[in-house]
């Protein structure tokens, strides 16, 4: 049964109103992949009344469909920022969306959180709390570089007018936040939290205003630095920062869900499917990926400069035990979609299950240093056995025909593990890639890479030998993609040339997934490209040029000739001696989905 949608829903189960109302921009997916999804499931497995509003129309009054709920709104973008949804990387708008009905890019408001509020207040004046979570509000939670409107602008928090911000993977956060409004108790000490505040917390560490920041890069830099070495460990400090005349309060992080809680959070009664309002009004094209798919865990340390991954779910890897992803598997079968295939087994990167030292299982993250950049950390347990046994295991179920990866790979890893990652790399092109692997070399300079946090041209070049040789071997028809980066911080149009021609020597096609840099809300890189300097301070050349950053793209996906020569001014100017980097922050731009 899915939860509420409909007033007559709301009905049939007897109720005469909801605790709480969840928002969404996108379709109504009930799938454990799913935020919104998720989040209703947590809520009603804890007791409360749960109905949900998927892509609300602005222009009526289809927000108030189940009337007011007695707790709170949860209002969400959706799965993806509404503004990434919305717009490519040179900002034209998008036409389709896989998470909207009927696949037309019409239904999604810019700022959908923004926008959501706004829509709460018009019908229902003095409301109950409006509470914003997924990802488009929890990287947009502080002061942040906008690259649509080209500013710096305050947290949404502020801009949305709302009472309370849920961040990262909110499920805990969110039921404790119900369980204080419903017994009137205080809410200002609950990790994950973020509110407004009239006055400065007594124990908080104080970031410049917002009217600082968004004037002064420099100031901007201070605060970002600061605000990211706290967002990255669950023994991050309360921060503040004034806006306006109040003051914006970020508590502690969430502590990531033991493995315990994860089996609990992904054993709920999910559906599966698109609810039927949604699916009568179109097909919505992400079920294909999400219905059949299992994630194995959360988290990623790779913290590639580029990815909210690290802002949002964090560095420490939480997996779920075998038998509950064993149990999940089964219950696919009685599933009446299910076909055979199970489409995904991993999480934003696949051979991360498992996987990390003895430091972060006690919650801890390394300040100094990350786990892959600029080399492996010694202490970082890598081991693909468990993995490898596990998919082993999900395809010997009865009735299951194809157990497929296809969440993306750390290639650097798999080279990495002397005793596995061989063996790991057989299984995958035997049995567990439906015809392509992903990888994500990114780029070939070391200069980006440097700035990426990524590893040099050397591992993945060696990495696709290893991938045709053991291909040959076993002689499987199975190819790989790779995930390129135009127009990153430090790219230029002769970078990218230089980079076409080791693809052109490396590769056997022509790449197809090549991406102009988006610069998402309150990552690193983002950062960088506001600032123009790297995290050491260093000047960075940030090309800004719409057209000159379609030219860097064409450099892989077109012929040569048809891109414009390189200027002078196109070249990478002469900067300070370089610097061994700092290690510190790193993942793909895609991986946002959250809560």
């Amino acid at each position: 049964m899915f939860l509420p949608a409909t007033p007559e829903e709301v009905h049939a189960l007897g109720w005469e109103a909801v605790d709480v109302i969840l928002v969404t921009g996108d379709a109504y997916i009930d799938a454990p992949s799913v935020g919104v999804a998720v989040i209703g499931r947590v809520l009603s497995d804890a007791g409360y009344r749960v109905g949900v509003i998927a892509q609300p129309d602005l222009s009526g009054d289809d927000i108030a469909r189940l009337g007011e709920p007695a707790l709170f709104w949860g209002v969400t973008g959706g799965c993806v920022d509404s503004m990434v949804s919305n717009y490519t990387a040179t900002g034209k708008k998008r036409k389709s969306d896989d998470l909207t009905p009927g696949g037309v890019n019409n239904r999604r408001p810019d700022r959908a959180v923004i926008a959501y509020a706004n829509l709460i207040r018009r019908h229902f004046k003095q409301t109950r709390p409006i509470v914003l979570g997924g990802i488009e509000a929890s990287l947009r939670r502080i002061s942040h570089y906008d690259c649509w409107s080209d500013s710096v602008r305050r947290s949404v928090l502020c801009d949305a007018k709302a009472d309370f911000l849920v961040f990262g993977m909110g499920e805990r956060t969110v039921v404790k936040l119900a369980h204080a409004l419903k017994n009137n108790l205080p809410t200002a000490d609950i990790r994950g939290l973020c509110y407004m505040s009239r006055e400065k917390p007594d124990t908080c560490v104080e970031l410049p205003a917002h009217e600082a920041v968004a004037q002064d890069k420099e100031l901007f830099a201070t605060m970002y630095a600061e605000f990211y070495k706290q967002s990255r460990t669950p023994r991050g400090k309360r921060l503040c920062q004034l806006q306006d005349t109040r003051y914006l309060v970020i508590n502690p992080p969430p502590q990531p869900l033991s493995t315990e809680e994860l089996d609990h959070v992904y054993g709920l009664a999910y559906q599966r499917s698109v609810h039927p309002t949604d699916k009568a009004a179109g097909e919505v094209r992400a079920i294909e990926t999400t219905q059949f798919s299992i994630v194995t865990h959360r988290g990623c340390f790779g913290e590639c400069s580029f990815c909210a991954i690290t802002v949002h779910e964090g560095p420490i890897i939480m997996s779920r035990s075998e038998a509950s992803i064993l149990r999940e598997a089964r219950q696919m079968r009685d599933h009446p979609d299910f076909k055979g295939t199970i489409y995904n087994v991993g999480g934003a990167t696949a051979n991360m299950y498992g996987a990390g030292c003895g430091r972060k299982k006690t919650g801890g993250v390394c300040a100094g240093r990350q786990c892959l950049w600029p080399e492996i950390c010694d202490n970082l347990v890598v081991d693909h056995h468990r993995q490898r046994r596990l998919l082993e295991k999900i395809g010997k179920l009865a009735g299951v025909r194809h157990v497929f990866v296809q969440s993306g790979i750390r290639h650097d890893l798999v080279l990495h593990d002397a005793g596995g990652g061989q063996r790991y790399l057989e299984a995958l092109l035997t049995r567990h890639i439906s015809g392509q692997m992903k990888i994500a070399p990114e780029h070939s300079e070391p200069h980006v890479l440097r700035l990426m946090g990524k590893p040099g041209a050397d591992v993945w070049t060696r990495f696709v030998r290893e991938f045709n040789t053991t291909k040959k071997r076993l002689s499987k028809r199975v190819f790989f993609t790779c995930y390129f980066i135009a127009a990153f911080p430090g790219c230029t149009l002769a970078d990218m040339r230089r980079l076409g021609a080791i693809v052109k020597k490396t590769l056997a096609f022509t790449p197809e997934q090549v991406q102009i840099f988006t610069p998402a809300p309150s990552t690193p890189a983002t950062a960088m490209y506001h600032t123009e300097k790297d995290q050491n301070g260093n000047p960075v050349f940030v090309e800004k040029d719409p057209a000159k950053k379609e030219a860097q793209k064409r450099v892989l996906t077109e012929a040569a000739k048809e891109v414009p020569p390189v200027r002078p001014t196109d070249r990478r100017p002469s900067g300070p001696k370089k610097t061994r980097p700092r290690k510190g922050p790193a993942n793909r731009p895609g991986s946002t989905r959250g809560r």
